[in-house]
């Protein structure tokens, strides 16, 4: 995963491999002012919060006004920066709801993050903003279960063969938007099917960055049921690295070579 950013004044790259027993993943940054190997991060923690930055980021600019509530179906680790970030993003949240499947890892989960157990898929769907992250292949979220005004941030099915999100999801929102729609045409099931199926069509598909640029208007009332696709890019790496790097040169951390 490569990309450039001429005003962070970074090239970079994660790469990763992909084994049974974990992946382990890694970002280099090059500067462009010397044309030099700037830095050599490990990466799992880094696109941990890079994942939940940029759910963080949707939910500025795309929950309803003053949103006090959060349901997470999901509670692996992705799970945790996702809470974190839309806290961060969001200073008007007051509950937090998570589900996943295993009770004793909910319970464990929830004191970890402070947040409450739900009893259900449903449960976690009835709030302002809903995360759904998790490995399942078949929806875990349906659009009947969504109150009007909630933003979906879809963060967990990066495969064509699989989904989070039902048909119904998509047929009730009125904006859609994703970090890349070239990535989302090749990965994202969730756009993908609905798409096939004439219930989306590509054209109505926006970039996240579109929205922040002030491009296009994502939000148009309290009412809009909002859906951010995350697919998750380089571009997000790369800043989350030029970050860490800035940071390690303040606290002198990490290692010179």
């Amino acid at each position: 995963m490569a990309c450039v950013d001429r005003e962070l004044g970074y090239a970079g790259l994660k790469s990763y491999a992909w084994l049974s027993d974990g992946t382990p993943f890694v970002v280099l940054l090059f500067s462009l002012a010397d044309a030099r190997l700037e830095a050599v991060i490990e990466a799992d923690k880094l696109g941990q919060l890079r994942t939940g930055a940029a759910s963080g980021v949707a939910a500025r600019y795309l929950a309803r006004a003053n949103a006090r509530s959060l349901g997470v179906i999901g509670c692996g680790w992705q799970a945790a920066s996702q809470i974190a970030s839309i806290r961060e993003a969001l200073p008007s949240i007051e509950r937090v709801v998570a589900y996943c499947r295993n009770a004793q890892r909910l319970d464990a989960f929830c004191r970890d993050h402070d947040c409450e157990p739900a009893g259900s898929h449903r449960e976690a769907a009835e709030h302002e903003v809903v995360v759904t992250v998790t490995t399942s292949k078949d929806p875990v979220l349906r659009g009947d279960w969504l109150q009007p005004g909630t933003l979906v941030c879809a963060v967990g099915a990066n495969d064509p063969r699989r989904r989070e999100l039902d048909n119904a999801v998509l047929e009730r929102a009125a904006f859609v938007c994703c970090d890349s729609r070239d990535d989302s045409r090749r990965e994202s099931g969730d756009l993908i099917e609905p798409v096939e199926q004439g219930i989306l069509d590509w054209l109505e598909v926006h970039e996240l960055q579109e929205v922040v640029a002030g491009d296009v208007q994502g939000r148009a009332s309290d009412d809009d049921l909002i859906v951010f696709k995350s697919n998750g890019i380089a571009a997000w790496d790369l800043a989350a690295g030029a970050r860490v790097v800035e940071l390690a040169r303040e606290r002198g951390a990490g290692l010179e070579l």
